[in-house]
């Protein structure tokens, strides 16, 4: 996490000096784009409808309405922070650059192989994904390098101008090149590339020992095919964003969020697009461990809950959980991700009935365009947030645009016609069979980042956010377990603001299978001052003094003949007795992550692992000081309307939430609306607002 005071790093070769600067952070979600300014310590937020078919448009429309009605000049930022969903799109509906790969004879066909695991292991007609790139465009070179980098079969140069006619020939956009044992030693990668380049080959290219000099053949090539497909589309995107941010006056670099839960340069997340793939969620998860550490707490559950999905993950000790298991659109991409796991439940969600008569709810989504019916764009498909509205928790008059406006008896008519009539039930128990439906799937979501991996919910507590988020939460909690939710005050716009107190992160790393007990620590040294010089470089270049790096080390263990491993911290001081150490490491973890552990068996190295962290001040934001509020909490009640909670009407307080006192206290049914999200607070729960303005809920009081 980032600390310290806000000192305007990472500009355009320029500094504001004395003067005022600006910090914002700007996250693209399926249907806002959402922009926090922290200016003074003021946190100032803004929403803008996203534009799907041009991200950046909504960006810069954000940006440029988020200096209007704040009241900052453009040339005083300092930070510019972006959470981005464009290679993450481009992976679920697979529109990316047309790409070849070029790999070492005999292994054209890994990337369609893959694993021998199935999609549904009792499915027998399930299909594996698509391969990334088609047999047609995979292209084969003579070379062969055994299991420690040694040659055995030099590179063909008549292979490598055949391969350079094929590419010309297929017009591809993008090359990933990924050759046998690449990440023991490069030199045939790049030297395909370098005779590529002289053949006149122009599309980029993309190396698997740049993207991931890891084992596991598939995974590797996988990764690499992807890094190819996207690069030209993060490309165009980044490029043109940062040119545009230019010239609108912006001074600050551009920074992208990074999967991993760091910053990086804009031109690394054009040349290595693969390491977004989950930036805004992961923003989201960064924002949440700040509020989290601000309240005292070290272990949370995160829920972002947007328009259209729903995003959940763990921190742990105050640090989200880093992981390169994770998936993307069915693709096991093997690079450091925070592991969050994502569902098809948002405020957008459409309501239908299956062909059994069963109530589901998603994971289509009415999206920014047209959005849920009380959006009053032409939806015409009941959704979560229109079931809300039908319950009385939220407010026709009130929702979260002022460009907005909601007609509830249309959104009436349409969850009567198409769910309540056709499952013989009223309006108001059909709504709340689509909220339950929607946080059956979120509990279970939740299931699967906590219990399913060895943490038990009731040892922590859950921070709720996104738009749709702060709704739901305290009654998943009930369900759960979970004594304590925490709503932030940005709850809303979390991701965006998470951007602003997030580092700058590279991730390095490269196999080295080895047996623990044969590895000299003098090579072992050597490897992780080769990343730690590299790290440093890279953080330089973005613009990171000495003095704000660290460097976290660890390494991939597993017993000799296991097929996974796990990932455990190694010292700094790497002497006579580290080894032993970070083998003890391993076998604890490996007792409390599958319940046993074999200290008698033999370890196994399978990589190395650095983490450089170049650490940005956090921004100092202010405690709440409500403008007019009295110390007294009934001073923030704006009326009392009916609510529906299981199946009975409870006449619920509604507070203004900006006008919530520093350490006032309340009890359920209550409603908190806010500028962007609205808190429900079921009956048996109270709450208690901190200094800096997050609503502190305590389950089942």
């Amino acid at each position: 996490m980032s600390n310290g005071t806000d000192d305007g790093v990472g500009e355009r070769g320029t500094h504001t000096g004395d003067g005022e600067r600006v910090r914002v952070g700007i996250d693209v979600g399926g249907t806002f784009t959402d922009v926090v300014a922290i200016r003074d310590g003021a946190v100032h937020v803004e929403k803008t409808p996203s534009t799907p078919d041009a991200p950046d448009d909504g960006v810069i429309d954000g940006l440029e309405r988020s200096a209007r009605r704040a009241g900052y000049p453009i040339d005083r930022v300092t930070t510019l922070a972006h959470g981005t969903t464009v290679a993450t799109n481009a992976v679920l509906e697979r529109d990316w650059a047309e790409t070849a790969l070029v790999t070492t004879a005999g292994f054209r066909d890994a990337l369609e192989i893959g694993r021998q695991a199935r999609p549904d292991v009792y499915d027998f007609t399930a299909e594996k994904p698509a391969p990334v790139v088609p047999r047609d465009r995979r292209f084969e070179v003579e070379e062969r390098l055994d299991e420690r980098g040694r040659v055995e079969t030099p590179l063909s140069d008549d292979d490598v101008r055949a391969v350079a006619g094929d590419l010309a020939d297929a017009g591809v956009e993008s090359v990933a090149v990924s050759l046998l044992f690449s990440f023991e030693n490069p030199d045939h990668e790049r030297r395909l590339a370098e005779r590529l380049r002289e053949e006149g080959v122009e599309a980029s290219i993309s190396l698997s020992s740049d993207v991931l000099p890891e084992i596991r053949e598939y995974e590797r090539t996988l990764a690499t095919a992807l890094n190819a497909a996207l690069k030209p589309v993060m490309d165009r995107y980044v490029g043109r964003l940062d040119a545009r941010a230019d010239d609108l006056g912006v001074p600050a670099d551009l920074r992208i969020m990074a999967s991993s839960g760091g910053l990086i340069g804009a031109e690394r997340a054009r040349t290595a697009p693969v390491r977004t793939l989950l930036s805004g969620p992961a923003a989201g998860v960064q924002g949440a461990a700040h509020v989290a550490e601000r309240a005292g707490v070290d272990d949370v559950i995160t829920m972002d809950m947007g328009g259209t999905s729903c995003d959940v993950s763990v921190v742990r000790d105050g640090d989200p959980i880093v992981s390169s298991e994770v998936e993307v659109g069915a693709y096991p991409v093997r690079v450091p991700m925070v592991e969050i796991h994502t569902i098809g439940a948002g405020g957008g969600s459409i309501a239908w009935i299956d062909d059994g008569g069963a109530l589901r709810v998603g994971p289509r989504s009415a999206g920014a365009e047209p959005g849920p019916i009380c959006y009053g764009r032409g939806g015409t498909e009941p959704t979560v947030t229109d079931a809300h509205l039908l319950l009385g928790r939220l407010d026709p008059d009130s929702m979260l645009s002022g460009d907005l406006s909601a007609d509830a008896d249309a959104v009436a008519n349409a969850v009567r016609d198409r769910i309540a009539d056709p499952l013989g039930m009223g309006v108001e128990e059909a709504a709340e069979g689509i909220l339950n439906v929607a946080n059956a799937n979120m509990e279970r979501a939740l299931r699967v980042v906590s219990v399913e991996r060895g943490h038990d919910p009731r040892g922590f507590a859950l921070v709720a956010f996104g738009g749709a988020g702060p709704l739901h939460a305290v009654g998943l909690a009930a369900e759960l377990d979970v004594p304590r939710v925490l709503v932030p005050r940005a709850a809303g716009v979390l991701s965006a603001l998470g951007l602003l107190v997030t580092d700058h992160v590279h991730e390095l790393s490269t196999s080295m299978v080895r047996p623990l007990d044969g590895i000299d620590a003098t090579t072992l040294a050597e490897a992780y001052a080769d990343f730690e010089r590299e790290g440093r470089e890279r953080l330089a270049a973005e613009g990171i003094s000495d003095d704000r790096m660290s460097f976290q080390r660890s390494a991939d263990l597993r017993y000799v003949g296991q097929s996974f491993d796990l990932r455990v911290p190694v010292p700094a001081d790497l002497d006579g007795d580290a080894l032993d150490t970070v083998a003890e490491r391993f076998h604890a973890h490996h007792e409390r992550r599958y319940g046993h552990a074999s200290s008698d068996e033999p370890v196994e190295l399978a990589a190395v692992r650095l983490r450089a962290v170049g650490r940005v001040p956090s921004p100092d934001l202010r405690a709440v000081d409500p403008v007019g509020a009295s110390d007294r909490i009934d001073d923030a009640i704006v009326e009392e309307r009916p609510v529906v909670f299981d199946g009975r009407t409870h006449d619920a307080r509604v507070y203004d939430r900006a006008q919530l006192p520093p350490a006032g206290s309340f009890d359920g049914p209550a409603i908190v609306e806010g500028e962007e999200s609205t808190v429900v607070l079921p009956p048996e729960t109270s709450a208690t607002v901190d200094p800096y303005g997050t609503i502190d809920v305590e389950v089942g009081r």
